[in-house]
């Protein structure tokens, strides 16, 4: 038979993961995004012999990229609320 205190203890380990599994997801996401700008402002300054604009171009995208998606992010969680 299980407790009260056990099953709080699951139902608190669950609403953990869920929220931990969804902060992941998130932190993947901008990090892929920024290296894939990156790269390829990379991969395109050593094609095109730009340095280090297109590569710092990159960078500016990836970065705005990151903002735009942390504020989607946190307009859906005060949405909820």
């Amino acid at each position: 038979m299980i407790k009260p205190e056990d099953e709080r203890f699951l139902d608190n380990l669950g609403r953990s993961s869920r929220a931990l599994s969804d902060y992941m997801g998130l932190g993947l996401q901008i990090a892929l995004s920024f290296v894939f700008f990156v790269l390829l402002g990379f991969w395109a300054d050593s094609n095109f012999g730009t340095s280090p604009w297109l590569f710092l171009l990159g960078v500016l995208v990836g970065m705005v990229g990151m903002a735009l998606l942390l504020m989607k992010v946190v307009r859906a969680a005060n949405k909820g609320k």
